[in-house]
């Protein structure tokens, strides 16, 4: 039914089923923990008051349909009526043993989740991938319209190179600029707060009207701007919130330690519990001591001292003697053994545990692992592993229930250390001798048991207990509470730890009571039975938490066979939790009729290190009213105590948990740094100095250190006693008479802003909200995750399966105000998910480290998400100032601005080197051509590859010649071309688009290469368009004409159907300054920008390239890019025929087939140079990653590659070349080898990795200047020239600059500037072609071939796509490098800003249920890296964000179409 839950096991729904009874105790269905009427008045009263505040939109997200049906189809899951006990969670109300969730019948139900909430799901446009079938598919296959391997993770070096400020700050050696770094100053974000309440867009709102709504709610102000002030430090970067002078700080003196009373030792206590059980076993083997129940609530059995007496020594007897051998037991004294026993089986667990002690060893109680993946079960085993334990004592039923392997075997759980299991039932065990009897010795030092307890982290620590602590503390529970001899107690709470096992177990058996023991099972059937067995037992006490006394109450309907009149005590469990007072009184309001005494309820206060730490005692007085405490939460949030009146919004009110146990002192500390007493009206942690405590962490010496023996501090720094004291872990004050108040658990404690919130309070606020519509049986959890160096709150709760979207949207926005309102408090994120998916603790409750793992980790696969970093993150550095640039007034003095080297560098000279170059004589590189098939016909200078790594086919120099001049005759005899007239090339990378080429320029004709046909493409200004005989096809087939209209095209040529003549002349351009070709291509911004490449500029292009890479005649290239533009196409059609060397051409779309074949040609022809895209570098990461062994097996050899180039127009992406290099130096592949040319569209290549040149591994973003190319850094906006290490926009002088852009629309004269640009001072004369690209010029100490420092040239990012936001620039490069990194399923992300908001596009591969899961994830990347709050989070499909030839992104292209509602995403946040 719902792939994504596999554990739970669900149960059909049965139509019939009592939906009556359910809806009676739907109120049960909310957390009883928290219940608080007071509480949940004060919660509606402060959402009035947002309310009057005036009402603020939230835009709601949009979804796509399938995943809100989806998520419905999750949450209408049947109701689950697993086994699985529950122990935090409220009732899983079933009333009967059908399901308890109404009548609904199967088709009713999934109708219900079809047509459930469709309402609120975006139905978007079109979506941008278009499936094409046939002969259009097919039509852009052949024009290898294929996107090589999207990018997908790429590990990331920790400090990004990157500059976002004006201007380096120091010298850094590596250009490694740490993104903390980012700007020197602080900031402050005035805080907004969200007041939301739901006019809401509808969902399908277009996004522009939302995201305009997300900023109106984000201009309001509401708190105040914090203090601005100036740092200079790394880590004081963020803006550190200042105490408010008006906190409120504690006045009162020091605290005095508070001694319970006297633990008066009785005459007849037993010197030992083992000693207590042989006296009870032996004096009195009849008397009742345990007696369990059924689900029916019948006795199922009891069990006498007699029987416990002689079973537990049977168990001691066949432990020690009948595991191993004689000679080598497998367990000896002191060994600690596991007790794992189910919740339904005490008297078993009670038999093991005293055979344990009298075999004098440690049990280790745990709870039973139903799967082997079960949450927290990996710890349980950690834990287990450190102690020790082989040997693991089970009950019969429990041992068959364990999951098995096919030969029977219990499977090792993961984690868990090798176990023997030991059935402890009488039947399988052998009689002791006559002679042997069980070793009794008085209490001592040995450790008794281990209990286990679970950190906050998950992680889990076993508490030892010693013999002694382990009968003093029953004796101080003796006292405390009055225990008689053969009292009757009955027991709700968990034998096997805590209070249920200090009651049930141990201090019963010294006072020889009987027991009572409610098993979970039977509560879920019967609320009230542990109240009808204190009636019908005439049960003097009784142990309880407040869930129980909750269900009780809620179950209560005028029972006659009620009756608490025999009851002296009611011990509360969890009476310490400030949210149990209210089920107190309630309790006491129902059932005082049925003569419960108020004096009875006793809460107490435990903590797994120190035991019980207070507890109220049974008083006759019922004068004397229990302890109450209504505090002021925003003081207790400040640490200190203050009175409040009921009528206040924010209060917590405590009640007493009585005094400290007999024989032991208290005292409060404080709960960070060094202990020291608190003041009478401060909150600190409760510590214990008493002999019946835990003494320490088993095998964790240092983490014991710190709790068990800490030395508390008065004000002058002295101990105030010479004994240890034991911290407690609770949260609390000592009030008047020496009560005791807890106000929360350490554990709960979340430091926000340098104020504390305890989670449990925030739930209570979070159930108030409407909590019987909305939250599933009351399953929130609440914990803080840390980012930017702060606390941030979360909050998951699961919600109801007949919840709308409508419905979750606006519980989570009226959540958000209650806390803010009431906590003062911003939560950071609020995710949903649907009912039973979040982790389980073994009793049912939810497991809460398990849960914020899942969330961090990015698979808690929640339904909603809302975020607010707006409102919650108040730390971010204060918004950069500009700095003052160099400017026209500045002393110029020779090379230097102001103090400062100018930012220019070069690379070689062309004029003056010397080479016998004899293609330099031609002009033109037609005429190189025929000079190359007169003098050396036969040299081949093409050889083209398929996949399978054979020829295809080869072009020699006279080959190449004779085909152009025949396609040269087509144009003029089938196109009727005048010289000067454009064709477009539209063919697959190849052969024939070099031969079309030729023909061109042998016809006087200007080349376009186009890709694939689109309508607008430059094709309707050719005059003629020569392609092959399988694309003329496909272009005239039916498929091709609905996509466009072919008669808008120019006439076709079919260049593999050549007349047979060659023509009559050979047309010679008159002048070199005319056009040569046309390089069109997109740019990263999305523009197609063509532009127009003169004869001069291309032979002074291919001279450059031949002298930078020394390539003659006999070398070879090898080649794997797209040769449609820019320096790409440059080396597939032009250097071999300029430079004479052979060119393999590899088409990168045949990698697809044989990832490996680009690198096994360059390995196989014993290539020097080859050059590649960084889709093809990406698609040889991620298809050969595991392949290199095998490949090296094959002979693939690069050891002889000298260059290996990535053709490409954007900042080099050292991720990849990086993650390339490392992969492939097993086979050879020099680290200094690889290397990224950069080109851009005024300058097709102005760095390219030559022959000589500094190694490239000392700086590493470094670009190597091509020969004949002059490079200065100028100010795009005053266009002055820039110093040394200043980020500014590259500019270009040399002869292969483009002559400018060549447009379809006439508006050439707005861009001239880019290619006639001059200083605005300095050198006014040189003309300058303006890249778009900011970068930044650095000397290096390294020399160059020439003997001169090395100028290395940096490129930071393209400067359309600079965003400027907090008065930084920002690449979206580096924002996406971030996210990319975060989750396994982002294989692609864009950025862009909208309205000053930054939008990040993720690309999901995965499941539709994941895209939520990134939402939280993209957001801390981004706020940690780079300090900026994520704006709106676009989950979308794989292939989504737009790239084009070159692979680079299409961000603008990505903005429009999803301001346009075209992307069809899966899920759209906006964060608040």
């Amino acid at each position: 039914m719902d792939p994504s839950v596999p554990h739970e096991r669900r149960t059909p729904v049965t139509p019939g089923s009592s939906s009556r009874y359910h809806r009676r105790r739907s109120s049960g269905s909310r957390d009883e923990r928290y219940r608080s009427d007071v509480h949940t008045e004060a919660v509606q009263a402060a959402l009035a008051k947002q309310k009057e505040r005036g009402k603020m939109a939230v835009p709601m997200p949009s979804k796509r349909r399938s995943l809100v049906v989806q998520s419905s189809m999750d949450a209408y899951t049947p109701p689950d009526t697993s086994s699985g006990s529950e122990e935090e969670g409220s009732m899983q109300g079933e009333g009967t043993p059908t399901s308890s969730q109404g009548s609904i019948n199967m088709e009713n139900w999934i109708s219900r989740a079809i047509h459930g909430s469709t309402t609120s799901s975006t139905t978007s446009s079109s979506s941008t991938q278009s499936g094409g079938s046939g002969a259009a598919s097919r039509l852009a296959d052949v024009m290898g319209q294929t996107h090589l391997g999207k990018s997908g993770k790429q590990t990331h070096p920790s400090t990004i190179t990157l500059l976002t400020y004006f201007g380096l700050a120091s010298p850094i050696r590596h250009i490694e600029v740490s993104m903390t770094y980012r700007s020197f100053y602080v900031c402050v974000l005035i805080c907004v707060c969200v007041c939301v309440t739901l006019t809401g867009v509808p969902v399908g709102g277009r996004v522009s009207a939302k995201i305009q709504q997300l900023v109106n709610t984000l201009k309001r102000p509401k708190r105040p701007p914090l203090r601005e002030f100036f740092v200079d430090d790394f880590e004081e970067l963020l803006e550190v919130q200042q105490p408010d002078p008006n906190q409120p700080k504690a006045e009162g003196a020091q605290m005095l330690a508070m001694r319970g009373e006297q633990l008066g030792v009785v005459t007849n206590w037993p010197p030992s519990l083992e000693a207590a059980l042989q006296r009870w076993g032996t004096i009195s083997p009849k008397a009742p001591c345990l007696t369990t129940m059924d689900t029916n609530g019948k006795p199922l059995y009891i069990l006498t001292y007699g029987k416990l007496w002689v079973r537990s020594m049977k168990v001691a007897y066949n432990i020690l003697h009948k595991l191993g051998s004689k000679q080598e037991p497998m367990v000896r004294p002191g060994d600690r053994v596991a007790l794992v026993f189910p919740n339904n089986d005490p008297a078993a667990f009670m038999v093991a545990f005293y055979g344990c002690l009298l075999a004098e060893l440690v049990p280790v109680p745990i709870e039973v692992p139903l799967t082997r993946k079960d949450a927290g079960s990996q710890q349980i085993g950690f834990l287990l592993g450190s102690c020790g334990v082989t040997v693991a004592l089970t009950s019969d039923a429990c041992h068959k229930g364990l999951p098995k392997s096919t030969t029977g075997e219990i499977p090792q759980f993961k984690g868990w250390p090798k176990l023997l299991w030991f059935v402890t039932e009488s039947k399988h065990l052998s009689k002791p001798p006559r002679d042997w009897f069980p070793h009794i010795k008085d209490a001592n030092n040995d450790t008794a048991y281990i209990e286990y307890k679970t950190c906050k982290d998950g992680s889990v620590l076993g508490v030892t207990v010693m013999r002694i602590a382990l009968l003093t503390h029953c004796q101080a529970l003796t006292q405390s509470c009055g225990y008689t001899e053969a009292e009757t107690i009955v027991n709700v709470l968990d034998f096997k730890k805590d209070v249920g096992l200090w009651h049930g177990i141990l201090t019963s058996v010294m006072n020889m009571m009987h027991v009572i023991s409610i098993p979970y099972s039977l509560m879920k059937v019967n609320p009230l039975s542990w109240i009808q067995k204190v009636g019908q037992y005439k049960a003097k006490v009784a142990c309880v938490k407040s869930r129980d006394m909750h269900w009780a109450l809620v179950a209560h309907k005028d029972q006659r066979d009620v009756n608490l009149s025999s009851l002296r005590m009611l011990v509360v469990a969890d009476g310490s939790n400030p949210w149990s007072i209210s089920s107190c009184d309630a309790f006491l309001n129902v059932f005082q009729s049925k003569g419960l005494k108020p004096e009875v309820i006793c809460p107490c206060a435990s903590s797994p290190e120190a035991l019980t730490v207070a507890i109220r005692r049974p008083t006759d007085d019922s004068n004397q009213p229990p302890g109450r405490g209504v505090l002021s939460m925003q003081g207790l949030s400040h640490g200190v105590i203050r009175v409040d009146s009921e009528e206040k919004l924010s209060v917590l009110t405590l009640q007493d948990v009585g005094t400290a146990m007999p024989g032991a002192l208290m005292c409060v500390v404080k709960p960070d740094g060094v202990p020291q007493l608190c003041k009478t009206d401060e909150i600190g942690e409760l510590c214990v100095c008493s002999v019946a405590t835990g003494t320490s962490y088993y095998g964790l010496s240092g983490m014991t250190k710190n709790t068990f023996e800490v030395f508390p501090m008065n004000s002058v720094g002295a101990p105030i006693s010479e004994y240890p004291f034991t911290r407690t872990g609770l949260l609390g004050f000592v009030g008047p008479g020496g009560l005791c108040f807890i106000a929360g658990k350490m554990d709960g404690l979340m430091v926000v802003g340098g104020r504390r919130h305890n989670a449990d309070d925030i739930v209570a606020t979070a159930l108030a909200v409407e909590p019987m519509k909305f939250v599933y049986r009351g399953r929130i959890a609440v914990f803080s995750i840390s980012v930017l160096h702060d606390e941030r709150i979360v909050v998951v709760a699961e919600q109801r399966p007949d919840s709308t979207e409508e419905d979750s949207f606006q519980w989570m926005s009226r959540v958000l105000q209650a806390i803010d309102g009431i906590h003062q408090v911003g939560v950071y994120c609020l995710a949903l998910v649907p009912s039973n998916t979040l982790p389980k603790t073994p009793l049912g409750g939810i497991h809460l480290s398990e849960t914020k793992q899942l969330f961090l980790e990015g698979s808690l696969h929640p339904c909603n998400v809302l975020m607010c970093p707006h409102t919650c993150v108040t730390n971010l550095p204060k918004p950069r100032q500009k700095q003052p640039e160099i400017g026209p007034a500045s002393v110029m003095v020779g090379n230097l601005v102001s103090g400062k080297r100018i930012a220019q560098a070069s690379g070689r000279d062309l004029g003056q080197m010397e080479d016998n170059d004899q293609a330099r004589k031609f002009l033109f590189l037609s005429e190189v051509l025929q000079w190359r098939a007169q003098t050396t016909p036969d040299h081949v200078l093409y050889t083209l590859l398929n996949s399978r790594g054979t020829i295809a086919s080869s072009l020699s120099c006279v080959q190449l010649h004779k085909r152009a001049e025949k396609i040269a005759t087509m144009l003029a005899e089938r196109g009727h071309l005048q010289d000067g007239d454009h064709v477009a090339l539209v063919y697959p990378p190849g052969i024939d688009l070099i031969a079309a080429f030729y023909g061109c320029l042998y016809a006087g004709c200007v080349p376009i290469t186009v890709r694939p046909p689109h309508p607008q493409n430059i094709v309707s200004r050719s005059a003629c368009m020569m392609t092959t005989a399988v694309i003329c096809k496909l272009l005239r087939s039916k498929e091709a004409s609905a996509a466009v209209d072919v008669r808008t095209w120019p006439p076709v040529l079919d260049t593999d159907d050549l007349p047979k003549k060659k023509p009559p002349l050979l047309y010679k351009p008159s002048n070199p300054d005319t056009l040569a070709y046309l390089d069109f291509s997109v740019s990263t911004t999305g523009m197609l920008a063509g532009v127009k490449m003169s004869h001069t500029a291309t032979s002074a292009f291919c001279r450059s390239i031949k002298l930078q890479c020394e390539l003659y005649p006999s070398r070879e290239v090898a080649i794997c890019l797209d040769p449609y533009c820019g320096l790409g196409f440059v080396i597939w059609c032009l250097c071999s025929v300029y430079s004479g060397h052979q060119s393999i051409l590899i088409p990168p779309s045949e990698l697809e087939v044989n990832p490996a074949l680009w690198l096994l040609a360059v390995s196989q022809y014993k290539v020097r140079d080859t050059f590649c895209s960084y889709s093809v570098m990406e698609l040889c990461t991620k298809g050969l990653g595991l392949q290199t062994e095998s490949l090296k097996s094959r002979g693939l050899d690069l050891s002889r590659v000298r260059t290996c180039v990535v053709v490409a127009e954007e900042r080099p992406r050292i991720a990849l070349t990086q993650s390339f290099s490392k992969l492939f130096k097993d086979l050879g592949l020099h680290p200094r080898a690889v290397s990224t040319s950069f080109g851009c569209r005024v300058n097709l290549a102005v760095c390219l990795q030559g022959t000589s040149g500094p190694d490239p591994t000392t700086v590493y973003v470094d670009m190597r200047i091509l020969p004949g190319v002059r490079i200065i850094i100028a100010n795009p906006e005053t266009k002055g020239p820039l110093g040394d290490s200043h980020l500014g926009e590259i500019w270009v002088c040399s002869g292969h600059n483009a002559s400018g852009y060549f447009t379809v629309y006439g508006d050439e004269a707005l861009q001239s500037d880019h290619f006639n640009s001059r200083l605005s001072f300095g050198d006014t004369q040189t003309i300058w072609a303006c890249t778009g690209y900011l970068g930044f010029l650095r000397r290096t100490e390294l020399t160059d071939a020439s003997g001169e420092r090395h100028d290395a040239l940096y490129v930071v990012g393209a400067l359309d796509e600079a965003m400027e936001l907090r008065g930084m620039r920002y690449h979206p490069i580096d924002i996406e490098t971030s996210v990319i990194r975060t989750h396994k399923s982002i294989t692609e992300c864009a950025v862009f800003t909208w309205t000053n908001l930054l939008v990040v596009v993720v690309e999901l591969d995965g499941s539709e249920q994941e895209a939520l899961d990134l939402v939280p994830l993209v957001t801390n990347v981004v706020l940690e890296e780079h300090y900026l709050i994520v704006g709106v989070v676009v989950v979308v499909d794989i292939g989504v964000i737009p790239i084009n030839s070159r692979g680079e992104k299409q961000r603008m292209h990505l903005r429009d179409g999803f301001l346009a509602d075209q992307l069809d995403p899966i899920y759209v946040a906006y964060n608040m």
